[in-house]
C-alpha cells in the first residue's frame, strides 16, 4: 500500500452536474456519481456510435485514425476547469488523449463561441491582461520541442514578431490556429490532508485566435482543449520535465449509472494491475493485441487482423463512447459468444441498429460468456458480459441485451473506448512506455502512489514524492440525457 501523500497539486474544478464526491483515506482520490442513466433508457445504440464517428473524426489529421463507423449520433464532452494566468481566470476545456496541446480562445479570437449550451460561462483569454503572461517565441526551446510532433510551427511570413504558432485541422473540417503563451496554471496544494492554495506552475498552452467548423457551434461548446497525449508540449510532460510531476496519468470509471469517475496526474496503484507496453513511434496510445478468447477459448482469427499499421492496430481511448473491432475479427467474436450463451435461458431476437441482440429474463453474468482481450507480454483484459453487453430495452418483462462493440468496416483498427474500460483502473506510464489495468469497482476510492519513479520496484513506491501529484475530477457532459455507462476524459 502506498505511503500518504506528501505534497500535491489539485486542479480546481467546477462540477457541471450534481455530484456526490467522497475523498479516500489518502486525500488523493475523488469519486463522484453520474447524473444520468445507462443506455436503453435515453439514447438508441446509433445515437451512441455516431458519438463516436464524430470523435474520432475529430482526431488530428496528423494521426492514421480515419475509418467508416456508420451511425447518426450527437457529441459527447468531458470538459474540467483550469485557472490561467496572472490574476487567475477560469476555462472549461474538453479532455482529449487523442491530441498533446492544452489550447484556449484568445480575446482575438475569430469564430470562438461566446455562450455554450452546457450552462457554463466562456472565457477569452487576454495575454495582455495577465502579469506573468509571456509569449513564446520561435527561438524559443519549448517551440523547437513541437516541431517534433507537429504541434508548433514559425511562419516566415507575416510573423514580425516571430512567434511560435499552430494550426490544427480536423477530420470534420473544424480546426483552429493561434500562438503559444506561456504563463501559471494555478492549482490548490495538497499536504497530507490539509489543502493548501495558491500554488501554481508554468506551462505553455495554446492563445486560439481563430475557430473553424464545429468549434463555433455553441451547444457544446467550451473554452478549448485540454490534450493528454504524450509528446513534448502536452501538459503532462511539461509537469514532469520540470520535476513536479510523475510522467504517468491514470482514470477510473465508475460503469454502474451513477457513474463518474477519477482521473490521476499520477499513478493509481493496485496488487492485481497487469501491463502490457505501447507500440513505439504512434500518435495514440497503441498496443500489441495478440488474440481473442471468449470462455476461456481462443478464437481463430489470425494475429495480423491485430498488426499495426497506416490503418490497423489497437488503441486505447477514453473519449470513444463504445468500442470497436477489427473487421477481420468482429464476425468470430460475435459467433463465439453467441455459442457460448446458455440457449436455455436466452434466444436471439432481431437485429437492433445492425448489432446482434438477446432477450433473457436471467442475470447476463450467468448466461453470457467472459471475454478476454490477449495483449503482448501476457497482459489479459478480462470482459465481463456488463462490460460488453448494453440494455436497450425490455419486451413482455424480459431485458434485450445488444452486443455493444461495433466492427470498423473495411479497416483493421481495434479501438478500447469506454464500453471495455468501464469498472477499471487504467494506468498509462509513460516512463516506461506501458499501459496497466486490473478489474476494479470504481465507485471505492483508490490508492495513488507517491513515488519518485512510476512503474519501478515495488520499494521504490514508499518514497515520498517531494515535488506534485494532480488529481482531477472530471465533470461529464452529454448533449441528450446520456446514457453512458462511464465518465471520460479524453
Amino acid at each position: 500500500m502506498p505511503a500518504p501523500i506528501a505534497a500535491g497539486f489539485w486542479i480546481s474544478l467546477a462540477l457541471i452536474f450534481p455530484a456526490a464526491v467522497v475523498v479516500c483515506s489518502f486525500s488523493a482520490a475523488l469519486t463522484l456519481e453520474r447524473a444520468f442513466p445507462r443506455t436503453g433508457h435515453g439514447l438508441a445504440l446509433n445515437q451512441l456510435k455516431e458519438r463516436d464517428r464524430v470523435r474520432h473524426r475529430r482526431i488530428l489529421q496528423s494521426g492514421y485514425l480515419s475509418f467508416p463507423v456508420n451511425g447518426t449520433y450527437d457529441v459527447g464532452l468531458y470538459f474540467t476547469s483550469v485557472q490561467l494566468g496572472t490574476p487567475p481566470q477560469e476555462f472549461y476545456v474538453q479532455i482529449d488523449s487523442g491530441s498533446d496541446v492544452l489550447w484556449v480562445g484568445c480575446n482575438s479570437c475569430s469564430g470562438c463561441p461566446t455562450s455554450s449550451g452546457l450552462g457554463i460561462s466562456l472565457n477569452l483569454f487576454n495575454p495582455s491582461g495577465s502579469s506573468t503572461a509571456s509569449l513564446v517565441s520561435c527561438s524559443d526551446p519549448r517551440c523547437t520541442v513541437g516541431f517534433q510532433s507537429e504541434d508548433s510551427v514559425c511562419p516566415t511570413q507575416n510573423n514580425p514578431n516571430n512567434q511560435c504558432s499552430y494550426t490544427f485541422q480536423y477530420l470534420d473540417g473544424s480546426g483552429t490556429s493561434g500562438y503559444y503563451v506561456s504563463d501559471l496554471m494555478h492549482l490548490d496544494t495538497v499536504v497530507g490532508s490539509s489543502l493548501v492554495s495558491n500554488s501554481s506552475a508554468t506551462v505553455v498552452f495554446g492563445c486560439s485566435t481563430s475557430e473553424t467548423g464545429d468549434l463555433t457551434k455553441t451547444d457544446s461548446a467550451v473554452d478549448g482543449i485540454f490534450g493528454f497525449g504524450q509528446q513534448g508540449l502536452s501538459i503532462v510532460t511539461q509537469l514532469h520535465s520540470q520535476g513536479v510531476a510523475p510522467n504517468a496519468f491514470s482514470h477510473c470509471l465508475i460503469g454502474s449509472d451513477s457513474g463518474g469517475g477519477t482521473l490521476v496526474l499520477g499513478e493509481i496503484v493496485d496488487p492485481n494491475i497487469v501491463y502490457t507496453p505501447l507500440v513505439q513511434s504512434q500518435p495514440h496510445y497503441n498496443l500489441n493485441l495478440e488474440s481473442i478468447s471468449v470462455s476461456g477459448q481462443t478464437l481463430s482469427i489470425d494475429s495480423s487482423v491485430f498488426a499495426t499499421s497506416s490503418n490497423g492496430g489497437t488503441i486505447v481511448d477514453s473519449g470513444t463512447t463504445l468500442a470497436y473491432i477489427a473487421e477481420g475479427a468482429y464476425a468470430p467474436l460475435v459467433s463465439g459468444i453467441t455459442s457460448a450463451v446458455s440457449q436455455s435461458s436466452v434466444r436471439s431476437v432481431p437485429s437492433i441498429d445492425g448489432n446482434k441482440c438477446y432477450q433473457t429474463t436471467s442475470n447476463i453474468s450467468e448466461v453470457f460468456p467472459t471475454v478476454n482481450l490477449n495483449f503482448a507480454g501476457g497482459a489479459s483484459m478480462l470482459l465481463y458480459p456488463e462490460d460488453y453487453l448494453l440494455q436497450l430495452n425490455s419486451v413482455a418483462g424480459a431485458a434485450v441485451w445488444c452486443i455493444g462493440f461495433q466492427q470498423t468496416e473495411g479497416q483493421g483498427i481495434t479501438i478500447l473506448g469506454d464500453l471495455f474500460l468501464q469498472n477499471k483502473i487504467i494506468v498509462y506510464d509513460l516512463t516506461d512506455q506501458r499501459i496497466g489495468w486490473t478489474n476494479y469497482d470504481c465507485s471505492l476510492g483508490v490508492n495513488v502512489s507517491t513515488a519518485n519513479g512510476i512503474g519501478q520496484n515495488s520499494s521504490s513506491r514508499n518514497t515520498p514524492l517531494n515535488s506534485i501529484l494532480l488529481i482531477i475530477i472530471v465533470a461529464l457532459f452529454l448533449s441528450n440525457v446520456s446514457a453512458l455507462r462511464s465518465f471520460s476524459l479524453l
